[in-house]
């Protein structure tokens, strides 16, 4: 038997180590960072080496091709624009390709379609989102479709006109969710799949509850449940999901129940095996709120709060091992990496750190 296994474990020991796993990191760059940083990471220590550095302004989020072949960010600027940049999996650097506008104002978000051929970026301080091909070599064109929300709520500093702050796709690519921080709604459009091109789905938003400031949606890998973060009161809403349709099942704070200060919460992600909801809190709590989710009905149960080590989480990710959280705290200018207990979901701090000024998003490349 030992005879039988010991080429197994060789095999995939071998496959384990044939993976390259790069960190590609955005930062805001009014204290002299370049904007998007790369890093080569090894997924069994949590150690990070630099890999590459490209200059561009304010590269406030990123996504990376299916192929990954192409890095694409939103430069979070007045005169919002895209830009693309091919990756070099050698040697982690990136080559600038070109750059295109976003069609409106500070650029928050984007994403791309599984075809690798659309983008589509939500622009925050103008309250509209707009799509955009990608050319078969990598560039962007100028954008195609261009939707202006116009929406308002009860928190008049915050809420005086739409803001839209996240673009994201359907598990399945057939619709695209829009939270308005301005609203309160997660606007919700269905996805041509030839073109790309965006209407109004059937149902053309879920609310959410006055002032609360929708920011960011993310889908259960494997069951038909959402989960969106809302940055004003610091809360999530649990949604089942089905066919371009959200259904309120839950909502409950991302912070405890004794807390008394300030809310700013930001960034929401289901762990990739499905079992745990974290959620980063921003304001005076500077967290990663930590949850259980029940497996037959989508809600969550809290199990833990972590700080986050540092001030203002912006974002952050796991490693595609789901074995770290990497926390991005943008106002301490640096990344905390944490090692998942995956039966807790408990996080610990592995002393790691990553020393970057201004980190704001945080994207994995694998590569063989």
């Amino acid at each position: 038997m030992y005879k039988l296994l010991l080429p197994l474990c060789l095999l995939i020991t071998s496959f384990v180590t044939a993976q390259q796993y790069h960190l590609v990191v955005g930062t805001f760059t009014d204290a002299g960072s370049d904007g998007i940083y790369t890093y080569k990471f090894n997924a069994q220590t949590g150690d990070a080496v630099p890999a590459g550095s490209a200059k561009t302004p304010n590269p406030s989020y990123l996504v990376v091709s299916p192929d990954n072949k192409y890095v694409y960010a939103a430069n979070h600027d007045e005169k919002g624009m895209v830009s693309a940049f091919q990756f070099n999996k050698l040697d982690g650097s990136l080559k600038f390709l070109n750059q295109v506008t976003s069609a409106g104002a500070h650029p928050c978000y984007i994403s791309i379609n599984k075809k690798g051929n659309i983008l589509v970026a939500g622009n925050y301080a103008s309250g509209n989102l707009s799509v955009m091909e990608v050319r078969q070599d990598g560039q962007v064109n100028q954008p195609k479709q261009i939707i202006q929300l116009k929406g308002s709520s009860v928190n008049r500093s915050r809420q005086e006109k739409s803001h839209v702050h996240a673009t994201v796709f359907s598990p399945d690519y057939r619709f695209l969710f829009v939270p308005d921080l301005g609203s309160d709604k997660v606007m919700i459009y269905k996805v041509a799949q030839g073109s790309g091109a965006l209407q109004p789905a059937d149902e053309p938003f879920a609310e959410v509850n006055a002032g609360a400031g929708p920011r960011h949606i993310d889908f259960h890998p494997k069951l038909g449940f959402a989960y969106l973060i809302e940055e004003l009161t610091g809360t999530i809403s649990v949604f089942k999901y089905n066919e371009g349709k959200l259904t309120l099942v839950q909502n409950t704070s991302s912070h405890p129940i004794s807390y008394q200060g300030a809310f700013g919460s930001a960034d929401i992600h289901v762990s990739p095996d499905g079992n745990f909801l974290y959620a980063s809190n921003r304001g005076d709590a500077n967290s990663i709120a930590i949850f259980r989710i029940d497996q037959d009905n989508g809600m969550i149960q809290p199990v833990g709060f972590q700080p986050s080590l540092g001030i203002h989480p912006r974002n952050f990710n796991f490693d595609p091992t789901g074995n770290f959280l990497l926390v991005a705290n943008r106002d301490t200018n640096e990344i905390v990496i944490f090692k998942i207990d995956k039966q807790t979901g408990l996080l610990e701090d592995t002393k790691k750190r990553i020393k970057v000024s201004k980190p704001v998003c945080i994207k994995w490349i694998v590569t063989k």
